[in-house]
């Protein structure tokens, strides 16, 4: 890829700053991968502003993510990791600092049960205007369609993990889910280059790219030609809503370049 002027919302990735607590998960750790480290790896990809998510190996520490915000500047926000014990105050304090959503991981190191997620997202949102990130397999969805469909705003990880099989997720996707187009080397799904454009035109609000930065346990990192595989997959004409403008809406970020 061609250093490019256009600009880019990086919609996903992680910060590991060892200064900060971190948590063996599964006996895995992540290596270093600070703010500066980001902005070093992604300096000449035109991006202007992203979203830092909290994993698994951070727990519920905010620590790290109001201070990765504070170096990465206007355009970044956070989605962090809560237990549904956290108060109203803690939650508007991390919404000033840059927290835009929740993240509910359902493959590991979750923090609030299945059972009380719909309750805990429409508190957020009440609260702060939060929306819910699920890292999901599109497998689980029929499960949570119902729950999906009454949350005021849901996004899910890495195109839903693997096939769409049961259809569950492109119709979610025109009801209003939000899918990130992140975490190729991670992913099963056959043909994601389709299942983008699909995505795509099922509902133009719905697709938004990330990095998936530093790609933690994937088996093909992040490399800057995916950022041309999105492009190519949903055409020029929908590239600056995908990769700009749509994550932009969601998490209520100002355009800053």
């Amino acid at each position: 890829m061609q250093p490019t002027d256009n600009a880019v919302f990086d919609a996903h990735f992680h910060i590991v700053d060892p200064a900060f607590p971190l948590i063996p998960n599964n006996g895995y750790l992540p290596d270093a991968f600070t703010a500066d480290d980001y902005l070093q790896r992604t300096r000449h990809l035109g991006i202007t502003g992203g979203t830092v998510v909290s994993g698994s190996f951070q727990g519920t520490d905010q620590s790290y993510l109001v201070a990765a915000l504070e170096r990465l500047g206007p355009g970044f926000v956070g989605v962090t990791q809560l237990t549904a014990d956290v108060t109203d105050d803690e939650i508007t304090r991390l919404d000033a600092a840059g927290v835009r959503a929740v993240r509910f991981n359902l493959y590991r190191g979750a923090t609030i049960e299945l059972s009380d997620m719909e309750q805990f997202a429409n508190r957020v949102h009440d609260v702060a205007g939060w929306h819910s990130e699920l890292y999901v397999d599109a497998a689980d969805l029929p499960d949570l369609k119902s729950t999906l469909r009454r949350l005021p705003q849901a996004s899910v990880d890495h195109l839903g993990m693997s096939d769409d099989a049961t259809g569950t997720l492109l119709s979610l996707v025109e009801a209003g889910l939000v899918v990130k187009a992140t975490g190729f080397g991670r992913m099963s799904v056959s043909d994601p280059d389709a299942l983008m454009a699909t995505i795509d035109r099922a509902n133009p609000n719905a697709l938004i790219f990330g990095s998936d930065l530093p790609s933690t346990r994937a088996t093909v990192p992040f490399a800057d030609t995916d950022l041309d595989r999105v492009r190519e997959a949903v055409g020029d004409a929908r590239a600056d809503a995908v990769l700009v403008e749509n994550a932009r809406r969601l998490y209520r970020v100002a355009d800053v370049s």
